[in-house]
Protein backbone atom coordinates (compact mmCIF):
# COMPACT_ATOMS: atom_id res chain seq x y z
CA UNK A 1 0.00 0.00 0.00
CA UNK A 2 2.97 2.34 0.38
CA UNK A 3 3.95 4.82 -2.30
CA UNK A 4 7.26 4.37 -4.04
CA UNK A 5 7.82 8.15 -3.77
CA UNK A 6 8.30 8.94 -0.10
CA UNK A 7 8.30 12.75 -0.42
CA UNK A 8 4.89 12.91 -2.17
CA UNK A 9 2.16 13.24 0.45
CA UNK A 10 -0.50 13.08 -2.26
CA UNK A 11 0.17 11.33 -5.57
CA UNK A 12 -1.72 10.24 -8.69
CA UNK A 13 0.01 7.97 -11.19
CA UNK A 14 -1.33 7.56 -14.73
CA UNK A 15 -4.96 7.68 -13.67
CA UNK A 16 -7.55 6.73 -16.26
CA UNK A 17 -11.26 6.50 -15.64
CA UNK A 18 -14.43 6.37 -17.70
CA UNK A 19 -18.14 6.56 -17.01
CA UNK A 20 -19.54 4.28 -19.67
CA UNK A 21 -18.17 5.44 -23.02
CA UNK A 22 -17.12 8.84 -21.66
CA UNK A 23 -13.50 9.07 -20.54
CA UNK A 24 -13.10 11.59 -17.71
CA UNK A 25 -9.45 10.97 -16.76
CA UNK A 26 -6.77 10.28 -19.33
CA UNK A 27 -3.30 9.42 -17.96
CA UNK A 28 -3.40 11.98 -15.13
CA UNK A 29 -0.31 12.17 -12.94
CA UNK A 30 0.42 14.73 -10.21
CA UNK A 31 2.25 14.98 -6.90
CA UNK A 32 1.78 17.30 -3.91
CA UNK A 33 4.37 17.62 -1.15
CA UNK A 34 4.10 18.68 2.49
CA UNK A 35 3.32 22.37 2.87
CA UNK A 36 2.56 22.72 -0.84
CA UNK A 37 -0.60 24.12 -2.45
CA UNK A 38 -1.50 22.63 -5.82
CA UNK A 39 -4.36 24.09 -7.88
CA UNK A 40 -5.98 21.74 -10.38
CA UNK A 41 -7.54 24.17 -12.83
CA UNK A 42 -10.23 23.21 -15.31
CA UNK A 43 -13.79 23.85 -16.43
CA UNK A 44 -16.88 21.77 -15.78
CA UNK A 45 -16.39 18.17 -16.88
CA UNK A 46 -12.59 18.40 -16.97
CA UNK A 47 -12.20 15.61 -14.39
CA UNK A 48 -11.48 17.61 -11.24
CA UNK A 49 -14.18 16.10 -9.03
CA UNK A 50 -13.40 12.57 -10.20
CA UNK A 51 -9.77 13.12 -9.20
CA UNK A 52 -10.81 14.19 -5.70
CA UNK A 53 -13.20 11.25 -5.40
CA UNK A 54 -10.39 8.84 -6.27
CA UNK A 55 -8.24 10.27 -3.47
CA UNK A 56 -11.25 10.00 -1.13
CA UNK A 57 -11.73 6.36 -2.08
CA UNK A 58 -15.23 6.93 -3.47
CA UNK A 59 -14.17 6.07 -7.04
CA UNK A 60 -11.85 3.23 -8.04
CA UNK A 61 -9.84 4.25 -11.12
CA UNK A 62 -10.08 2.20 -14.29
CA UNK A 63 -6.28 2.07 -14.34
CA UNK A 64 -3.37 3.78 -12.65
CA UNK A 65 -3.18 4.40 -8.92
CA UNK A 66 -3.41 7.08 -6.23
CA UNK A 67 -1.96 7.41 -2.76
CA UNK A 68 -2.59 9.51 0.34
CA UNK A 69 0.45 9.45 2.62
CA UNK A 70 1.44 6.23 0.90
CA UNK A 71 -2.00 4.65 1.39
CA UNK A 72 -4.00 3.44 -1.60
CA UNK A 73 -7.56 4.76 -1.12
CA UNK A 74 -8.92 2.05 -3.45
CA UNK A 75 -7.85 -0.72 -1.09
CA UNK A 76 -7.84 1.11 2.27
CA UNK A 77 -10.36 3.97 1.99
CA UNK A 78 -10.97 4.43 5.72
CA UNK A 79 -7.25 4.64 6.42
CA UNK A 80 -6.75 7.14 3.59
CA UNK A 81 -9.67 9.33 4.72
CA UNK A 82 -8.29 9.40 8.26
CA UNK A 83 -5.22 11.16 6.86
CA UNK A 84 -7.11 13.94 5.07
CA UNK A 85 -9.76 16.61 5.40
CA UNK A 86 -12.19 17.30 2.57
CA UNK A 87 -13.97 20.62 2.14
CA UNK A 88 -16.68 20.44 -0.56
CA UNK A 89 -18.12 23.42 -2.41
CA UNK A 90 -20.99 23.52 0.11
CA UNK A 91 -19.41 23.01 3.54
CA UNK A 92 -21.28 20.33 5.51
CA UNK A 93 -21.72 21.36 9.16
CA UNK A 94 -24.52 20.95 11.68
CA UNK A 95 -26.41 24.23 11.45
CA UNK A 96 -27.97 23.94 14.91
CA UNK A 97 -24.54 23.60 16.56
CA UNK A 98 -22.00 26.32 17.22
CA UNK A 99 -18.53 26.44 15.69
CA UNK A 100 -17.13 25.06 18.95
CA UNK A 101 -19.72 22.28 19.09
CA UNK A 102 -19.21 21.24 15.46
CA UNK A 103 -15.45 20.95 15.88
CA UNK A 104 -15.77 19.19 19.22
CA UNK A 105 -18.24 16.67 17.76
CA UNK A 106 -16.14 15.84 14.69
CA UNK A 107 -12.99 15.53 16.79
CA UNK A 108 -14.90 13.12 19.04
CA UNK A 109 -15.86 11.01 16.02
CA UNK A 110 -12.21 10.97 14.92
CA UNK A 111 -11.03 9.99 18.39
CA UNK A 112 -8.81 13.09 18.46
CA UNK A 113 -7.84 15.48 21.25
CA UNK A 114 -10.80 17.84 21.89
CA UNK A 115 -9.25 20.19 24.45
CA UNK A 116 -10.66 23.66 23.76
CA UNK A 117 -7.78 25.75 25.07
CA UNK A 118 -4.87 23.77 23.61
CA UNK A 119 -6.44 22.40 20.41
CA UNK A 120 -9.68 24.05 19.24
CA UNK A 121 -9.00 27.70 20.07
CA UNK A 122 -5.50 27.71 18.49
CA UNK A 123 -6.97 26.23 15.29
CA UNK A 124 -9.72 28.87 15.21
CA UNK A 125 -7.10 31.54 15.89
CA UNK A 126 -5.09 30.33 12.89
CA UNK A 127 -8.07 30.62 10.53
CA UNK A 128 -9.13 34.00 11.92
CA UNK A 129 -12.62 33.18 13.23
CA UNK A 130 -13.33 35.90 15.79
CA UNK A 131 -13.97 34.80 19.36
CA UNK A 132 -17.46 36.32 19.41
CA UNK A 133 -18.59 34.00 16.58
CA UNK A 134 -17.27 30.74 18.00
CA UNK A 135 -20.23 30.10 20.27
CA UNK A 136 -22.83 31.03 17.64
CA UNK A 137 -24.81 28.54 15.56
CA UNK A 138 -23.18 28.03 12.17
CA UNK A 139 -26.57 28.10 10.43
CA UNK A 140 -26.19 31.89 10.35
CA UNK A 141 -22.62 31.80 9.01
CA UNK A 142 -21.58 32.91 5.54
CA UNK A 143 -19.81 30.44 3.24
CA UNK A 144 -16.48 32.05 4.13
CA UNK A 145 -17.10 31.62 7.87
CA UNK A 146 -18.19 28.01 7.37
CA UNK A 147 -14.94 27.38 5.49
CA UNK A 148 -13.03 28.78 8.44
CA UNK A 149 -14.71 26.26 10.73
CA UNK A 150 -14.02 23.38 8.32
CA UNK A 151 -10.35 24.25 7.91
CA UNK A 152 -9.98 24.84 11.65
CA UNK A 153 -11.27 21.29 12.09
CA UNK A 154 -8.57 20.05 9.71
CA UNK A 155 -5.92 21.92 11.69
CA UNK A 156 -7.29 20.58 14.99
CA UNK A 157 -7.24 17.01 13.63
CA UNK A 158 -3.64 17.62 12.53
CA UNK A 159 -4.19 15.84 9.20
CA UNK A 160 -1.42 16.04 6.59
CA UNK A 161 -3.70 16.46 3.52
CA UNK A 162 -6.44 18.95 2.60
CA UNK A 163 -8.72 18.46 -0.42
CA UNK A 164 -10.84 21.39 -1.62
CA UNK A 165 -13.57 21.38 -4.26
CA UNK A 166 -14.34 24.78 -5.86
CA UNK A 167 -13.54 26.58 -2.58
CA UNK A 168 -13.92 30.16 -3.90
CA UNK A 169 -17.19 29.61 -5.77
CA UNK A 170 -19.72 32.22 -4.60
CA UNK A 171 -17.20 34.20 -2.54
CA UNK A 172 -16.79 37.95 -2.96
CA UNK A 173 -13.24 39.37 -3.39
CA UNK A 174 -12.79 40.04 0.33
CA UNK A 175 -13.94 36.54 1.31
CA UNK A 176 -11.67 35.07 -1.38
CA UNK A 177 -8.69 36.95 0.07
CA UNK A 178 -9.59 35.65 3.53
CA UNK A 179 -9.84 32.12 2.14
CA UNK A 180 -6.34 32.46 0.68
CA UNK A 181 -5.17 33.37 4.19
CA UNK A 182 -6.71 30.10 5.42
CA UNK A 183 -4.56 28.18 2.99
CA UNK A 184 -1.49 30.00 4.25
CA UNK A 185 -2.37 28.77 7.75
CA UNK A 186 -2.54 25.22 6.39
CA UNK A 187 0.77 25.70 4.57
CA UNK A 188 2.46 26.79 7.80
CA UNK A 189 1.24 23.57 9.42
CA UNK A 190 2.93 21.56 6.63
CA UNK A 191 -0.36 20.41 5.13
CA UNK A 192 -0.37 19.29 1.49
CA UNK A 193 -3.32 21.02 -0.21
CA UNK A 194 -4.99 20.04 -3.49
CA UNK A 195 -7.67 22.47 -4.66
CA UNK A 196 -9.89 21.72 -7.65
CA UNK A 197 -11.01 25.04 -9.08
CA UNK A 198 -11.96 27.06 -12.13
CA UNK A 199 -10.90 30.32 -10.39
CA UNK A 200 -7.63 31.28 -12.05
CA UNK A 201 -7.06 34.45 -10.01
CA UNK A 202 -7.43 32.69 -6.67
CA UNK A 203 -5.19 29.85 -7.84
CA UNK A 204 -2.51 32.29 -8.98
CA UNK A 205 -2.67 34.16 -5.67
CA UNK A 206 -1.96 31.21 -3.42
CA UNK A 207 -0.82 28.09 -5.31
CA UNK A 208 2.75 26.87 -5.60
CA UNK A 209 1.87 24.97 -8.79
CA UNK A 210 -1.07 25.08 -11.16
CA UNK A 211 -2.05 22.13 -13.36
CA UNK A 212 -4.23 22.80 -16.42
CA UNK A 213 -6.68 19.92 -16.71
CA UNK A 214 -8.48 19.47 -20.04
CA UNK A 215 -10.71 16.50 -20.82
CA UNK A 216 -9.06 14.49 -18.06
CA UNK A 217 -5.51 15.12 -19.23
CA UNK A 218 -2.98 17.41 -17.56
CA UNK A 219 -2.01 19.67 -20.46
CA UNK A 220 0.56 21.71 -18.58
CA UNK A 221 1.89 22.32 -15.08
CA UNK A 222 3.25 25.74 -14.12
CA UNK A 223 5.23 26.56 -10.97
CA UNK A 224 5.26 29.89 -9.14
CA UNK A 225 8.37 31.95 -9.72
CA UNK A 226 9.42 32.66 -6.14
CA UNK A 227 8.34 36.06 -4.81
CA UNK A 228 7.07 37.08 -8.24
CA UNK A 229 4.42 34.32 -8.09
CA UNK A 230 2.64 33.89 -11.44
CA UNK A 231 2.27 36.05 -14.51
CA UNK A 232 -1.52 36.23 -14.33
CA UNK A 233 -1.94 37.65 -17.83
CA UNK A 234 0.09 34.82 -19.34
CA UNK A 235 -1.83 32.24 -17.31
CA UNK A 236 -5.15 33.71 -18.42
CA UNK A 237 -4.12 33.49 -22.07
CA UNK A 238 -3.08 29.85 -21.62
CA UNK A 239 -6.29 28.97 -19.80
CA UNK A 240 -8.46 30.74 -22.38
CA UNK A 241 -6.67 29.04 -25.28
CA UNK A 242 -7.24 25.64 -23.69
CA UNK A 243 -10.94 26.31 -23.09
CA UNK A 244 -11.36 27.55 -26.68
CA UNK A 245 -9.54 24.55 -28.16
CA UNK A 246 -11.74 22.20 -26.16
CA UNK A 247 -14.95 23.76 -27.50
CA UNK A 248 -13.73 24.31 -31.08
Amino acid sequence: MKSETADAVLEARHLRHSYGARRVLDDLSLRVGAGEIYALLGGNGAGKSTTLNIFLGFVRPGSGSASVCGIDPSTAPDEARAALAYVPESVALYDHLSAYENIDYFLHLAGANRHRTSVIDPALDDVGLVASARGQRVGGFSKGMRQKVAIALALARNVPVLLLDEPTSGLDPRATAEFNDLLEAARKRGIATLMATHDLLSAAAVADRIGFLREGHLDEEVAANGGARFDVDALFRRYSERRESRTA
